[in-house]
Parts: structure tokens; C-alpha cells; sequence
């Protein structure tokens, strides 16, 4: 059970990387009072947790509705998340989320702690590919309540990131924050494959 732990932890927080986001928010909220950007640090992972912990809880039976096998989606979640490291190792992640985080900004978006913190920064793709891998093979007992657990770990860390935004990016700077994210999708990759390891050869169970 430690062990199940500790992997959903790891998966989630690599995929979510919340000092990544650092920059995002400092984008997304510049120009706002100190008073409205604690507001939206405490506002957007409580709203990215909420979407998390959903998933989590209805993930099961939305994969059961949809006729999905677990095996077919740890192969395509693996699949996902191997783009999501992909990015984060070749691509320019944290500048691409400050971008979008900016844009929003620009565009006068009405709550920034919903788009794009929230979504699809915290709570996207990934994360939610993540989520419904976790709770595949979790059924509802100790493992569900583990994995909301761990959800509510990581996007608390995430909002200690969006308070103390300003101290990690002056620590960190532009090499550092690059430097980190690509380690971290190394992790990541790694995970990935192994997603899409494992449902081949439940596949290849199912069919022996």
C-alpha cells in the first residue's frame, strides 16, 4: 500500500509540476494586488483538486460505460503522458504555459484561477489521464481514498508554489526551471512506459 503511494504521488506531482507552474501564475496574475493574487493561489488548486478528486471518484464507472478495458487505457494514458514528458524534455514547457498564462491575461479571461491555472494547467490532459490510470485497478476501497489523498497533497504543494511564486523563480531562473523540467520528464517518460508496459501485458494475459 506505501508502495501504491508513493507511485501515485510521483506520477501525479511529476505530471502536474508545480514549481513549473511558478511562472504561469506570476503571468497569469500580473498586475493584480498581492490581496487578489492570494486569492487566486488559494482559488485555483482548490478548483483543479475538485475536478481531480471527481474524476477519481466516477472514473471507474465512466471507463465501465464507455466499454474501455483498464489495459487499453493504461496503453493510451502511457501513450499521453510519454507526449506530456516529450514536451518537458525537448519542448519549452514552463515558457509555453507563462505564454498561455499570459494570453489569457491579455484576453481579459474572467477568472484566472479557472483558466488557465486550473485548467488545463493543473487539472489537463495529463493529469487527468493520470488520474483515471490510478483509480483503474483501485476499485473504492484504501487505494481510492490513497489516491484522493495524493491528489489534495499535490495541489497543495501547488498552492504553496503559487504563494511562494516569486522566491522560485528568482531562485531557480530561467536554467534552472529548464533544468528541472527536463529531469522531471525523464521521470515522467519513464512512468509512461511503463503504463503502456504493463497494460500489454495484461492484454497479452487476457488473450493467453
Amino acid at each position: 500500500m506505501l508502495d501504491f503511494a508513493l507511485s501515485a504521488f510521483v506520477t501525479l506531482l511529476l505530471v502536474v509540476d508545480p514549481v513549473g507552474l511558478a511562472p504561469a501564475f506570476l503571468a497569469a496574475t500580473g498586475g493584480m494586488p498581492d490581496k487578489i493574487k492570494r486569492t487566486v493561489a488559494l482559488r485555483a488548486p482548490f478548483i483543479a483538486a475538485s475536478i481531480l478528486v471527481v474524476i477519481a471518484l466516477v472514473g471507474n464507472w465512466l471507463l465501465r460505460q464507455l466499454g474501455i478495458g483498464i489495459p487499453a487505457f493504461q496503453i493510451a494514458g502511457g501513450l499521453l503522458l510519454f507526449g506530456v514528458s516529450y514536451q518537458m524534455i525537448f519542448g519549452d514547457r514552463p515558457h509555453r504555459e507563462a505564454r498561455e498564462a499570459d494570453k489569457a491575461t491579455a484576453e481579459h479571461a474572467s477568472d484566472v484561477a479557472v483558466f488557465p491555472l486550473a485548467i488545463p494547467m493543473m487539472a489537463g490532459p495529463g493529469a487527468i489521464a493520470t488520474t483515471l490510470l490510478l483509480t483503474g485497478n483501485a476499485g473504492y476501497g484504501p487505494r481510492l481514498a490513497i489516491i484522493i489523498a495524493v491528489v489534495l497533497a499535490v495541489c497543495l504543494i501547488c498552492m504553496f508554489c503559487f504563494i511562494s511564486a516569486h522566491l522560485i523563480a528568482r531562485t531557480l531562473g530561467r536554467t534552472g526551471n529548464a533544468v528541472l523540467s527536463r529531469v522531471l520528464g525523464m521521470l515522467l517518460a519513464a512512468y509512461s512506459v511503463q503504463f503502456v508496459i504493463n497494460g500489454i501485458a495484461a492484454v497479452r494475459a487476457s488473450l493467453s
